[in-house]
């Protein structure tokens, strides 16, 4: 799968569909988000077959081993050639998900704005706490 072109670290994460640019992961790695072989690196390092990757994105970390070279972003099935991911990793990030998700519902976030009607019954009940507090 080796292409023609400069090997750079943050473009392999990108063809390897890490991250959903290059300036994503140029970004990520100048954050100390990814090492190679346990230390930090620079974008433009030369990814190598047998390279261990340590990559954390959101709250969890992955390790990878570069199994194959690649500068360009092709699909998903493609992308996965690229590395391969340890078991203990794939262990660590499935119990961590786990318990996410057993922390529960206390956590969720909505992934929208509040509708005018939400929006105004938030409010109201801000009201009526302040003024219980207050008397």
């Amino acid at each position: 799968m080796s292409d023609d072109g400069k090997a750079r670290l943050d473009k392999w994460l990108w063809a390897a569909r890490f991250f959903k640019t290059r300036a994503l992961a140029k970004a990520a790695i100048e954050g100390g988000k990814v090492h190679c072989r346990g230390e930090r690196c620079k974008p433009s390092k030369e990814p190598k077959i047998d390279d261990e990757l340590q990559i954390r994105q959101g709250h969890d970390t992955r390790t990878v081993v570069i199994k194959a070279i690649s500068m360009v972003r092709r699909g998903a099935p493609d992308a996965q050639l690229l590395y391969e991911e340890t078991a203990e990793s794939l262990h660590l990030r499935e119990e961590a998900a786990a318990q996410r998700k057993a922390a529960g519902p206390g956590l969720l976030i909505s992934e929208h704005r509040p509708t005018k009607k939400q929006r105004r019954q938030i409010h109201r009940f801000r009201d009526e706490r302040n003024t219980l507090s207050d008397g």
